[in-house]
């Protein structure tokens, strides 16, 4: 096992052990609990396959939603759907991202490509995949969609 690998093993640990300790106190509801579980370990499994994770639950501030995850896989800034699942029998995550949920994307998309440095933003690729986390007795499995829907930038980003 590299030094890398079991940097982010470790990590993990200690913030699934906080974060455990934080849910009980929570006051949310058991499907919004999921969910932040489903994105902790999506956002893990993403640092341990490479990607370098510069926002988690991004908003923008006149943009209804949030972008789950955005990474840097080399050159590409790949935004991430999170969907999680506590059984296999439900309906595929791919489908719960229906075209109003892409057009959100992409004007979500197109704010936080505003934030670039400029000279960097007619270079950048544009990606939408949609990660699948189950969280299921036996374990933890993923379901990585990649390049799900294309990017078109909005006419108006925000």
């Amino acid at each position: 096992m590299s030094f890398a690998s079991l940097s982010v093993a470790l990590e993990r640990r200690l913030y699934t052990g906080l974060r455990s300790l934080a849910d009980r106190r929570s006051l949310l509801p058991p499907h919004l609990l999921i969910g932040q579980r489903g994105e902790d370990a999506a956002f893990f499994h993403l640092r341990s396959l490479g990607y370098t994770i510069v926002a988690r639950r991004w908003h923008a501030a006149r943009t209804r939603g949030d972008l789950d995850l955005v990474a840097w896989d080399g050159p590409t800034l790949v935004v991430f759907e999170i969907k999680t699942r506590t059984a296999r029998d439900l309906s595929p995550a791919a489908a719960e991202v229906d075209d109003a949920k892409q057009r959100q994307l992409r004007k979500l998309a197109a704010a936080y490509l505003q934030r670039l440095p400029e000279a960097h933003r007619p270079t950048v690729r544009v990606q939408f995949d949609v990660l699948s986390v189950y969280l299921l007795p036996s374990g933890t499995t993923f379901e990585h969609i990649p390049d799900t829907f294309p990017f078109t930038a909005p006419r108006r980003a925000f």
